[in-house]
């Protein structure tokens, strides 16, 4: 692949016949794709956790009661004890990569305390964990029809029911996820 090519601010989408339970149905948002491999979080998978777990285990003051209710996604089986913040690019903070002019990926604790005041990024996603590839893993991954890459959505992103975000990825270029099946023969 070539950097036009590298899938960085775009989703993969797993397909139907991926059967590895990290990534069953899932839509993973690229935060990084180049030569030496890939990160990306999953958007679509809840701990069962909210935020406010979170603030209580790292001594966080809370006055923003939305962001206390804020559930957290289990970003990827890389990780599982960090946290990550998928955010609306804003604010500068101590550990952030820019993944595109409107959205970055925080690993600071300095985002996830202006979020508990109410005063961080408008829109945010928090992860424990994240999805990793080496090197031309993803490449072979891709080829080997174990995911469909999309562009990123911001509804999808941040708007949308977690149990919708699958297909409507997957919607965003005319696909219906669910009507997809597997070729009967490899060639």
């Amino acid at each position: 692949m070539n950097e036009a090519t590298y899938l960085n601010n775009q989703f993969i989408i797993a397909m139907p016949n991926l059967a590895d339970p990290n990534f069953f149905h899932t839509v993973t948002y690229m935060c990084q794709h180049n030569q030496e491999g890939a990160l990306g979080i999953v958007i679509n998978r809840s701990t069962g956790m909210k935020l406010s777990e979170i603030f209580k285990q790292m001594d966080i003051r809370v006055t923003s009661e939305e962001a206390a209710e804020a559930p957290i996604f289990a970003g990827g089986p890389v990780q599982q004890d960090r946290g990550f913040v998928v955010h609306t690019a804003c604010g500068q903070w101590d550990a952030t990569l820019p993944v595109s002019d409107t959205i970055s990926l925080t690993t600071s604790r300095d985002v996830i305390e202006a979020i508990a005041v109410g005063e961080g990024p408008e829109h945010y996603l928090v992860a424990l964990g994240y999805a990793g590839w080496g090197e031309g893993q993803l490449e072979r991954e891709i080829k080997e029809n174990a995911w469909l890459n999309s562009p990123f959505g911001t509804k999808v992103l941040f708007d949308l029911p977690i149990n919708m975000r699958w297909t409507a990825a997957a919607g965003q270029i005319g696909i219906d996820i669910n009507q997809l099946t597997m070729p009967a023969g490899h060639g």
